[in-house]
């Protein structure tokens, strides 16, 4: 971004998270560069873009587990539809919710965890509109490296996400526009792969277990008692 004089003007940058320990956190990561300016902060997207409205923004970085319950993919592309781009910043500990952002398109996906010269690095590159390449964003598209891919179809992933979610071959059947036969069929060839694959899935329970593995299925949410 360039100003009248030929200097450059700082990248105007924006972050939603409602933990202010990790706003404030940031905040300093970014202080001390010249060419990155945290201009706004909230906790939610639909508060960010309120406030946004008289401030173009370069890049917002997004936390990917906000307290309204609001999903990332959904969150991304409310920003993207709004011209702005979006790093994610995360403890990247749910594949699920970062499979959802990274489908929906942003720049990045980083890790609350990184040192400091990696987080301010990732978001320079991404408030210049360029990808930041890093192995829980490749893991999101690609589906985890440790995990042998199985190559299910778009309609046989459809099958197993609502099987292995808890729904009967027959409810999947109306579900789909499917005939019960042809689910059971699906199941089947399903069952064969992730075998092929070595990671047998007998059980309906199996199946559960590699739905979330592979990032179909989101991880059930650990209860902490107060």
């Amino acid at each position: 971004m360039w100003v009248e004089g030929g200097e450059t003007a700082p990248r105007r940058i924006g972050l939603v998270e409602d933990h202010e320990s990790v706003a404030i956190g940031l905040a300093a990561m970014l202080a001390p560069e010249p060419d990155l300016d945290l201009v706004l902060t909230a906790g939610t997207v639909p508060e960010l873009l309120a406030q946004a409205n008289s401030a173009p923004l370069d890049l917002v970085v997004l936390d990917l587990r906000l307290a309204d319950g609001s999903s990332p993919e959904d969150n991304v592309r409310t920003l993207r539809n709004r011209g702005v781009e979006v790093l994610v910043f995360t403890g990247a500990d749910n594949a699920f919710l970062v499979r959802a952002a990274a489908k929906a398109g942003v720049l990045g996906v980083v890790r609350k965890s990184e040192d400091v010269p990696t987080v301010v690095a990732a978001v320079r590159r991404a408030a210049s509109g360029e990808q930041v390449v890093t192995t829980d964003w490749a893991a999101a598209i690609d589906g985890d490296p440790q995990l042998s891919n199985v190559g299910l179809s778009p309609r046989q992933e459809e099958v197993l996400t609502l099987y292995a979610s808890g729904e009967k071959a027959s409810r999947v059947a109306r579900l789909t526009g499917l005939s019960e036969q042809t689910v059971n069929d699906y199941l089947g060839r399903i069952r064969q792969k992730y075998a092929d694959a070595g990671r047998p899935a007998p059980t309906k329970t199996d199946l559960y277990k590699r739905a979330v593995e592979d990032g179909w299925l989101p991880v059930p949410e650990r209860h902490q008692r107060g």
